[in-house]
């Protein structure tokens, strides 16, 4: 007979693994004076020019900390009609990408090419970059600092004369320090995903997503590039490809024509090489499910195409050159020509000889990778 007792201790013993798993999310993080600066200024919709965009407008936590509007394969800015001309990568979990390294293998950095070091130098860009947050100087922003409900924590985190004109500088370094701070806690990265919970013993894969995981590491060659072998695992090596997309026809410049080509590391100012033309850093794939459209230039709209061109690049037949990724073939009979066919990796992708069920079953598996699972 199974007694109260030991019921008790097995609910104990329950709760303790779950809280050791899962509590930086079940109970919200407690945070520092840095990273609750970090987190003000983040939410911010005052500090652009003019105000109505904050980093969370790009980097909205309801879609894995990317961009809301689906619609659309770049981010407009806070002034109507200005766009970038990249997808806005995910900033959760972007803290685990080391400090870029130009030599010995380049790998690390933000931002697609890997132009920013860390995330402090990330976070100093958006602000002052005419087609995002449109400020013009690193002195307006802190002056909106200044006028914001958080000032007096701004000066406590960054010191009492922090919105003195002569310590622009120093308060703008101290304020991009504190968005690191925030980008490095459990709100952005939760690892409370099917996988974490299946790591730990407490999911069991169902078949479908079970055979999804050894063709992830098996005859699909995703893991040749999104490791899962790290601890912890957040699907990536580091690195830059140039996997050979094509060029995205549907990117809303109404005055850019043809669409500038996008030469990626090769252009890195640290890098400037054109034998890295074309390439980009290899994005984790927590959340996966939430974040699209996907690469660098938002070219692929769903896993299955993502999937599918991983899968059959090499395979079909060419889409129309005039037409590109407009052409109704586009992903089902046909793809356009890479934009960048010198520097393309033939090796791990083009012609994976997946069926069908096969690439539905890599999905699968990919979709145990999104937060908010709870057993």
């Amino acid at each position: 007979m199974i007694s109260k007792k030991m019921v008790r201790g097995f609910l104990l013993f329950a709760i303790a693994a779950l809280l050791t798993i899962f509590g930086r999310t079940v109970f919200a993080q407690s945070l520092t004076p840095q990273q609750q600066l970090g987190k003000d200024v983040f939410f911010d919709v005052n500090l652009s020019e003019p105000a109505g965009q904050s980093c969370a407008s790009c980097h909205d936590p309801a879609v894995g900390f990317t961009d809301p509007d689906k619609n659309l394969p770049v981010s407009e800015g806070v002034i109507p009609g200005r766009f970038g001309t990249r997808n806005s990568p995910s900033a959760a979990y972007a803290v685990f990408f080391p400090t870029f390294t130009p030599k010995g293998g380049i790998h690390g950095g933000q931002f697609w090419d890997g132009r920013a070091a860390d995330l402090t130098e990330q976070a100093k860009g958006p602000f002052l970059n005419p087609v995002e947050m449109n400020n013009t100087s690193r002195a307006q922003v802190i002056a909106k600092i200044a006028l914001a409900t958080y000032a007096s924590l701004f000066e406590q985190v960054c010191g009492p004369n922090a919105f003195n004109l002569a310590n622009t500088d120093t308060s703008y370094n101290c304020m991009a320090a504190s968005i690191a701070a925030f980008e490095g806690t459990s709100a952005l990265n939760k690892f409370t995903s099917k996988f974490d919970a299946y790591l730990s013993g407490l999911y069991t894969l169902t078949p479908q997503e079970n055979m999804g995981r050894r063709l992830f590491s098996g005859s699909g060659k995703c893991a040749h590039c999104h490791d899962d072998n790290g601890r912890p695992v957040v699907f990536t090596d580091f690195k830059f490809h140039n996997i050979g997309l094509p060029t995205n026809r549907e990117y809303p410049f109404s005055l850019l024509n043809p669409i500038p080509i996008d030469l990626g590391l090769g252009v890195n100012p640290f890098v400037m090489d054109h034998r890295e033309d074309g390439k980009f850093k290899t994005t984790h794939l927590r959340n996966v499910e939430l974040t699209s459209p996907y690469m660098h230039n938002g070219v692929l709209k769903t896993l299955k195409q993502v999937v599918h061109f991983y899968n059959t690049r090499d395979i079909l037949a060419p889409c129309a050159p005039a037409l590109g990724n407009l052409d109704p073939g586009f992903g089902t009979t046909c793809w356009p020509a890479p934009e960048i066919p010198q520097t393309m990796d033939s090796s791990f992708v083009g012609n994976l000889g997946l069926t069908d069920a096969e690439e539905d079953a890599v999905i699968a598996f990919m979709l145990t990778f999104t937060d908010g699972y709870l057993p």
